[in-house]
């Protein structure tokens, strides 16, 4: 685990420049630029939305962290099975799910990914590999290692993925979930978005340590720890974890530093999220923002021109507002229908 490595990716003053995309083909890095433009651009819509009043119940935003989901994702297929948290829009949306069903269901909408029942924080789009994501801190972790122990006794390729925060690192259910995994060699990889703040409050003050891959070196679980703003950083090191976890390796760890550029929930950028950070901190990490490095260097290398750019942003905003506007038009479930969903 190298020091300077993690202290590196924890300064906001470094990590602004482009990114190197010599070795990779310009479809990919198309492909990454549109799946991280929509998530972003999604995301913006339901704060907007939120903002307004026209969302009734929270939403947690991940805005500045789309190249983790956008990364991993580059591995899976819908045979496999995910596991998100209560900042899922981008683990969803970057599988493929439908946009108009994402917001349906944080309308409310009968349409909805969970028929309008759960809202922002309870989606599930089997048709995508997506298994479900909860508001518990941590809750899907022990889930995604049960399908990882299914696959492997089923001897199938499918791979199981948990995604969580660095203060769900703090639930005993994670840790039992480590060792359980490393014991029974189930194919799992464990994605930890260390944003730094958990909720509400700085790592600095809830522990010792700011990286938490030091939980899997304890468990003997294969780990790498990447800048969670460089989406081709994540998409090696998240290959390399699956490919070892679909070959009988057993489980990877995945730590990716990043940050949000909202508080905990909803639209407010929040500088005191429970400990003051200050502005040139929230400056300095929008300027790592993981498009933007992406699109520089598209620039650079002449992959994408600015009308390239805008070309895509503008295709991208008119299927976003189309899916809102559909899904604004969309019935709200029966009152009937209450006590109907609770149970299946």
């Amino acid at each position: 685990m190298s020091k300077p490595l993690i202290k590196n990716l924890l300064n906001p003053q470094t990590g602004h420049k482009p990114l190197d995309i010599s070795n990779i083909c310009s479809d990919h890095t198309l492909k990454f630029l549109r799946n991280m433009l929509r998530i972003r651009l999604c995301e913006r819509k339901l704060a907007d939305a939120r903002s307004s009043g026209l969302i009734g119940g929270p939403v947690h935003l991940g805005v500045g962290q789309e190249a983790i989901a956008v990364g991993v994702s580059t591995q899976l297929s819908s045979s496999d099975y995910v596991f998100g948290a209560h900042r899922s829009h981008s683990h969803i949306l970057a599988l493929g799910s439908d946009t108009r069903k994402l917001f349906a269901e944080v309308l409310g909408k009968d349409t909805g990914h969970s028929k309008g029942m759960g809202g922002s924080m309870h989606l599930w789009d089997e048709s995508c590999g997506f298994y479900g994501s909860v508001p518990i801190v941590a809750g899907t972790v022990s889930l995604a290692v049960g399908c990882a122990m299914a696959a492997r006794l089923c001897k199938s390729q499918s791979v199981s993925v948990a995604y969580f925060g660095d203060g769900a690192c703090e639930e005993g259910v994670v840790h039992e979930s480590l060792n359980l995994a490393s014991l029974q060699k189930d194919p799992v990889l464990f994605v930890v978005e260390n944003n730094m703040f958990a909720s509400h409050m700085h790592w600095s003050q809830r522990q010792p340590n700011a990286s938490t891959a030091r939980f899997a070196k304890a468990n003997n679980i294969p780990y790498k720890i990447v800048d969670g703003n460089n989406v081709l950083d994540v998409a090696t090191a998240a290959k390399e974890l699956i490919d070892n976890s679909r070959r009988g390796g057993g489980p990877g760890f995945l730590e990716a530093f990043t940050y949000r550029w909202y508080g905990h929930v909803d639209w407010r950028e929040d500088i005191d999220v429970g400990v003051s950070r200050s502005r040139d901190d929230v400056d300095n990490w929008k300027a790592k923002d993981p498009i933007k490095r992406l699109v520089d260097a598209m620039f650079n290398s002449e992959i994408l021109s600015l009308d390239g750019y805008k070309e895509i942003e503008s295709e991208l905003s008119t299927e976003i507002e189309k899916a809102w506007e559909l899904a604004m038009a969309d019935p709200y479930p029966a009152q009937s229908e209450t006590m109907n969903r609770i149970y299946t």
